[in-house]
């Protein structure tokens, strides 16, 4: 974010609010302080600090209030207590009410820097993900598609587009991207919004079943037909058809679509007359399309129908970038289902969050972080918390490293061996100091000429 981060502690002893300019300014913090809750709460809306650090305990106005007050302006705001050792059960309680931590007095040096570059962090993902909502306020329908990647930004504005019209939709992407959740945005942005959105997938049933269930029936028609059924394309009128993983349908079925679309009516099967359907089509699929035409198992004049408008959801892996927002969205999420209060994500576990290849897609780190929110003790998410695919990553024995030690020469696997010890040394030491250099210099008993060049080596940045 652009600009000094602005810190206002609220203390009623001179000396720790000294001590906490003296630690906070050499960091580039803006820092103000003041000696009690009601000169600070006089000048909140003008001084808009991004956290608060307050004592729990003080004469008048103690720091509930600052924190009731402080979230009835920001909502957003970060608010962290001091607390001696005999209030940490009411600064526990706090956090309950929307603190974001606590601090025990006394504190180091590295202990306040971390606790508030953790508060930063949250925040700045917080304002991320609010900005991004503010861009997409006009087509509400979008705010459940995360994403500030440009790849991500580029689907939307299209899907955007494309919501303004009546024309068919091909969503392209790999299963678990989020091509369903695409798909209803648009149908909610439409014109056809208020009307029935009808999801099939193409895969689920056999072509003899799916055909009845999309043309319906007339009763007595076959053998268990003891009722009259509307069709899938008949319920779906004035409304928007998804079918998702088209390409697994039938050929014949391929050939009934086709007539469906171009005539725009259905005869049910058994029946005699014909029934007008108006429906906008999106369709969806996970295989290539082009390759099953080449093979005859897809229908070119269907797929030229279909492919209006195309959008190609990209693979998790492509937008590593969006793993931070995506994050914050289901930790909030879950942590409403689970009744928990999660804050967040260790920088070690958001690392090996973007390390990892995501065959599953977004759909997958659903499910991780679910499993993570429900299982956890921790106020944060931390490597211990991930299924067993991600711990053999800290060990160091993923595919990436077997791989390296089976089909490289010594000095090779050697050189990678050192690159990995060297970047997960720095990432813990960075964590450990809060990004602090001169901290993480003397404690690995190095220069700080030389940290920064092993991070430039790495692309670390101790901000981040």
């Amino acid at each position: 974010m652009a600009g000094k981060r602005k810190i206002m502690v609220i203390d009623d002893e001179e000396d720790m609010l000294e001590n906490c300019r003296r630690l906070l300014m050499p960091l580039g913090y803006e820092v103000v302080t003041f000696l009690n809750g009601e000169q600070a709460l006089a000048v909140l809306r003008h001084e808009k600090p991004d956290v608060i650090l307050t004592d729990l305990k003080m004469p008048r106005l103690d720091g509930m209030a600052i924190l009731r007050a402080a979230k009835d302006y920001d909502p957003d705001i970060m608010v962290i207590f001091f607390t001696a050792y005999a209030t940490i059960e009411s600064a526990v309680e706090a956090i309950k009410n929307g603190a974001y931590d606590y601090i025990p007095k006394p504190f180091t040096a590295s202990q306040l820097h971390l606790v508030i570059e953790r508060a930063l962090q949250q925040r700045n993902l917080m304002e991320e993900n609010r900005e991004l909502r503010r861009q997409l306020q006009e087509h509400h329908s979008f705010n459940q598609l995360i994403g500030k990647s440009n790849a991500m930004q580029h689907v939307i504005r299209l899907a955007i587009k494309a919501a303004r019209t009546d024309a068919s939709v091909l969503i392209g992407g790999e299963s678990g991207t989020g091509k369903e959740l695409l798909a209803k945005a648009i149908h909610a942005s439409s014109r056809r919004a208020g009307k029935p959105f009808i999801p099939v997938d193409c895969s689920s049933l056999p072509p003899t079943l799916l055909e009845s269930e999309l043309f319906g029936y007339e009763k007595g028609s076959f053998t268990g037909a003891t009722r009259t059924k509307p069709g899938i394309f008949e319920l779906a009128h004035t409304g928007t058809l998804f079918l998702d993983e088209i390409g697994n349908l039938d050929i014949n079925l391929q050939a009934k679509l086709l007539r469906v679309l171009q005539e725009g009516e259905v005869r049910r099967i058994g029946g005699t007359h014909l029934i007008q359907v108006d429906f906008r089509l999106i369709a969806a699929t996970n295989v290539d399309l082009n390759k099953a035409m080449q093979e005859k198992t897809f229908r070119e004049d269907l797929f030229y129908r279909l492919n209006v408008i195309s959008l190609t959801l990209p693979p998790l892996r492509e937008r590593l970038e969006d793993i931070p927002l995506l994050t914050v969205h289901f930790l909030g999420k879950f942590n409403i289902m689970y009744d928990k209060q999660v804050k967040g994500i260790s920088s070690q576990t958001l690392q090996l969050l973007q390390n990892y290849h995501w065959p599953g897609n977004v759909r997958e780190l659903q499910n991780v972080l679910e499993r993570a929110v429900a299982l956890t003790e921790n106020d944060f998410i931390m490597p211990e918390d991930l299924p067993e695919q991600f711990r053999s990553l800290v060990r160091g024995t993923g595919d990436d490293e077997q791989a390296t030690m089976g089909g490289s020469s010594f000095a090779a696997a050697k050189k990678k061996w050192i690159a990995n010890f060297e970047r997960q040394y720095l990432l813990r030491l960075l964590e450990q100091h809060g990004g602090n250099i001169s901290e993480a210099a003397r404690t690995a008993r190095m220069d700080r000429k030389t940290l920064y060049r092993l991070l430039a080596k790495h692309n670390l940045k101790p901000e981040k």
